[in-house]
């Protein structure tokens, strides 16, 4: 089963039972700044040039390195995926062109004389995206409590304050180390898709603790998805788009307790963008429960205004034409809901209750995706 097919009937009052189901499928969506890719890529003849001094694929910066490859015209590199070429494209972009086949510009410049080529994934022999954390537990719902719009990589427009609206992170009771809070399952070496392509858990991420506990994978990049992955533009500059899908195997009464968890017992800290400091606790329930997971599209009251607010302001650049809504990159966030002065865009996205405030809110939600694993 997947993790929502298994809430749905958890939520109905059914009973599950160890005989019911051998492995349930958990993932999430959204935008991941700790992603890269290292990879290899050819640039010129072998004596062409010594060394890479620094390289750039389509405009976005990379690290060249840590092999030299000494006068091979071949480069080694690292390019993170909030690297970026201007405020419209960066390395989540790139990675999503290399994916789809995109033809590739690479520019390299050495002892002050410049290399170009144009490669597809396929002259690329090895490039493997590896990300430093991902699958956050109980992550955050973001406020600015300033009186002032905040720039930052969990808003598009800027963080309204003082308590205007939240960004929220987290997919609640489908995250995978949400279903496994024991560990039991999910550790070193455990089978993963990223991206849609399979791959493994490294380990603890980055900036992992006991009560946010998070995982760091890698995958080939030839075999992944293009539509599980993407670019996305913020206030602060673009961002990373990754997925990951977990299986978790039903193995005995323990394991299925932790999977039978729903959003209204998971905990969500609301808390300042400056510094992560809590102001309150509400839970994931009051984002997913009875709230709209996909943007509804009203066509006859579209205006078309020349300089359409919900176009210009689209983080993954899915709408044209005013209303049409490419679906391979929408991430349903609920951005063209505020944007549109005339209501084209709507979706039911919630409040968050505060002592003080009540906070509406939109969010980088992932989208109403189903992961299906398939594992040799």
């Amino acid at each position: 089963m997947t993790a929502a097919e298994l809430k749905s009937m958890i939520r109905d009052g059914q009973e599950v039972t160890v005989d019911d189901v051998d492995v349930v499928t958990t993932a999430t969506f959204g935008v991941m700044s700790g992603t890269m890719v290292v990879m290899m890529v050819p640039v010129a003849g072998k004596y062409s040039f010594e060394k890479a001094d620094s390289i750039w694929l389509n405009g976005v910066p990379a690290q060249p390195g840590p092999c030299p490859n000494e006068r091979l015209g071949v480069v080694d590199l690292v390019i993170y995926g909030t690297s970026y070429a201007d405020d419209r494209y960066g390395g989540g972009h790139l990675f999503r062109d290399l994916v789809r086949g995109k033809e590739i510009d690479i520019l390299v410049v050495s002892h002050g004389k410049s290399y170009e080529n144009q490669v597809t994934i396929d002259d690329i022999e090895c490039a493997r995206i590896i990300s430093t954390r991902l699958a956050f537990n109980n992550y955050y719902a973001l406020i600015n409590p300033a009186s002032t719009t905040l720039s930052t990589i969990f808003s598009v427009t800027g963080l309204k304050g003082p308590f205007t609206e939240a960004s929220v992170s987290g997919c609640g009771e489908i995250n995978p180390l949400q279903n496994d809070p024991s560990h039991r399952t999910i550790g070193v070496g455990t089978r993963v898709l990223l991206n849609g392509a399979p791959g493994y858990i490294i380990g603890k991420g980055t900036r992992a603790s006991p009560t946010k506990p998070n995982v760091s994978a890698f995958a080939d990049m030839k075999k992944m998805d293009p539509a599980m992955m993407g670019g996305v533009k913020t206030s602060n500059g673009p961002e990373c788009l990754t997925s990951l899908a977990v299986p978790i195997p039903v193995l005995d009464e323990e394991i299925l307790s932790g999977l039978k968890v729903l959003d209204h017992n998971i905990l969500l800290p609301v808390s300042d963008v400056n510094g992560r400091t809590v102001h309150t606790e509400v839970n994931y329930g009051h984002i997913w429960e009875g709230t709209d997971k996909v943007i509804r599209i009203e066509e006859g009251k579209c205006l078309k205004h020349p300089e359409c607010r919900a176009m210009l302001m689209c983080p993954t650049e899915a709408i044209s034409n005013y209303f049409v809504i490419n679906k391979e990159l929408c991430i349903n966030c609920g951005t063209c809901t505020v944007q549109c002065p005339a209501g084209v865009f709507s979706a039911t996205l919630g409040t968050i209750e505060l002592a003080h405030a009540k906070v509406n809110y939109f969010t980088f939600r992932p989208p109403p995706f189903k992961f299906f694993i398939e594992f040799g």
